[in-house]
């Protein structure tokens, strides 16, 4: 009989149930994100704002199976396979948020690689578990099932602290730019994870 460690954290698949604390999740710890308060500049709607936006990637994402929880929602990632297609839905966001949004995304999709590849897109940890390292298992998560796939991992980031924290988990620098038009004026690192034997 093997005795689960109980230094280790839990680590589960998201459901549909769980929606709602992954945004909390998300949206704490993405307060001073340079990426989020871009895309929700006003402090008076970025809950608001940033909720809405996270329930978007959520609904898309959890209906693959690759949302994982750590802790039950404590630290999360959210990623999407290889296989997913994005929805033709659109966040109910403010014009001027969507226009943002898009702004961004123009900007960084022409560096996103084209390989088949597993892409972490959001990764959390909400403020009140911060220094516990749930967020290694929340991408361990995620870079397992790419491994398992033989693919690569890519990510990006705009966030310069993050460039280490990523490094660590196996990631390297692919691409740096800064994000065009110039009023994004926002660095993007773009890091990849070569596949591992599994």
């Amino acid at each position: 009989m093997t005795i689960p460690d109980a230094s280790l954290p839990s680590v589960r698949r998201a459901t549909v149930a769980d929606r709602d604390r992954v945004i909390r999740t998300v949206v704490a710890a993405f307060v001073d994100d340079p990426a989020f308060r871009y895309f929700f500049s006003d402090d008076a709607t970025y809950a608001e704002h940033a909720a809405a936006f996270t329930g978007y990637l959520f609904d898309k994402r959890v209906r693959h199976g690759s949302v994982w929880l750590v802790e039950g929602g404590a630290s999360v990632s959210l990623w999407d396979s290889p296989g997913a297609h994005d929805s033709t839905a659109v966040p109910d966001l403010p014009p001027e948020v969507l226009a943002r949004l898009d702004d961004y995304e123009q900007a960084v999709h022409g560096s996103m690689p084209t390989e088949p590849h597993w892409y972490l897109g959001v990764l959390a940890t909400h403020p009140d578990h911060a220094g516990k390292r749930w967020g290694r298992a929340a991408i361990a998560a995620g870079t397992a099932e790419a491994d398992s796939d033989g693919l690569p991992a890519f990510l990006e980031t705009t966030n310069p602290a993050n460039v280490e924290l990523y490094g660590r988990t196996g990631f390297v620098v692919d691409t740096q730019l800064l994000a065009d038009p110039p009023r994004l004026g926002i660095p993007v690192w773009i890091m990849r994870r070569a596949p591992r034997r599994t």
